[in-house]
C-alpha cells in the first residue's frame, strides 16, 4: 500500500511539474509575442533564384535574443528543434524544417554569423553549430543551425558575413580573417579528433 502511495505522489509530481513547464513555456511565448514583430513569410518564386552554396543537411537548434545564448524563442512553433536544410541565395537563408515551418531570413537582416558551440540551451562539441545574426523589427536574434557535416560550417559563416549590408554589425576586415581563422582551426581540430576516433576504433577491431 505505501508503495503505491509512492508511486502516486510521484506520478501526481511529474504531472504537476509538466504543468508547471507547459503553463511556463505559453506565458514567455506570450510575452514574445506582444514585443516581437512577425517573422517574414518566405517570397515567391525563392525556388529557382540560384543557390551560393550546396544545400546543407542538418539540424535546426534554435532562436535566440542576440548575446543571451539562453533566452530561447518559443513563439509560434521558432522554439522547436527539428531537422532541416539550409539554402543561402542573394535574397536570404533559408531553414526548411520538419515538421515544422520554414524560417526566412531576409539578406537585409543579415547582422552577423559565428561558428559557435552553444545556442538554446544546447551545448555542443568539436565545430559546434552556425549561428546567424539577424535583426526582427527592433529585436536582434542568434539563430542556431548544426549541419550533418562540420566542415562546412565555417565556409557558410564566412558566407553570410559577406552578405551583411554595409549598415548592418560593423565587423573590420581584421577581425573577419581572425574569426575566420579561429573557426578553421575549430574545425581542422574537431576532424583530427574524428579521425583520431575512428582510427582507434579500427585498430580495436
Amino acid at each position: 500500500m505505501a508503495r503505491t502511495l509512492w508511486v502516486l505522489a510521484l506520478v501526481v509530481l511529474a504531472v504537476l511539474v509538466l504543468y508547471g513547464m507547459r503553463r511556463g513555456w505559453l506565458r514567455r511565448a506570450r510575452h514574445q509575442a506582444e514585443r516581437l514583430a512577425e517573422f517574414p513569410s518566405e517570397p515567391d518564386g525563392l525556388s529557382a533564384e540560384p543557390e551560393l552554396l550546396p544545400a546543407a543537411d542538418g539540424l535546426y537548434v534554435g532562436t535566440t535574443q542576440a548575446g543571451d545564448w539562453q533566452d530561447r524563442i518559443v513563439m509560434g512553433d521558432i522554439g522547436h528543434r527539428a531537422s532541416a536544410t539550409a539554402r543561402l541565395r542573394r535574397s536570404g537563408l533559408l531553414l526548411e524544417r520538419s515538421g515544422a515551418g520554414s524560417l526566412w531570413i531576409p539578406a537585409a537582416s543579415l547582422r552577423g554569423a559565428r561558428v559557435d558551440h552553444k545556442l538554446a540551451n544546447k551545448v555542443v562539441p568539436g565545430a559546434g553549430l552556425l549561428v546567424v545574426t539577424w535583426q526582427l523589427g527592433q529585436q536582434w536574434l542568434d539563430t542556431g543551425f548544426r549541419a550533418q557535416d562540420k566542415t562546412v560550417q565555417t565556409e557558410w559563416a564566412a558566407a553570410v558575413r559577406n552578405m551583411v549590408p554595409s549598415d548592418g554589425w560593423p565587423q573590420s576586415a581584421q577581425a573577419q580573417t581572425e574569426q575566420d581563422k579561429t573557426e578553421q582551426a575549430q574545425t581542422e581540430q574537431a576532424q583530427t579528433e574524428q579521425d583520431e576516433t575512428a582510427g582507434t576504433r579500427q585498430e580495436a577491431q
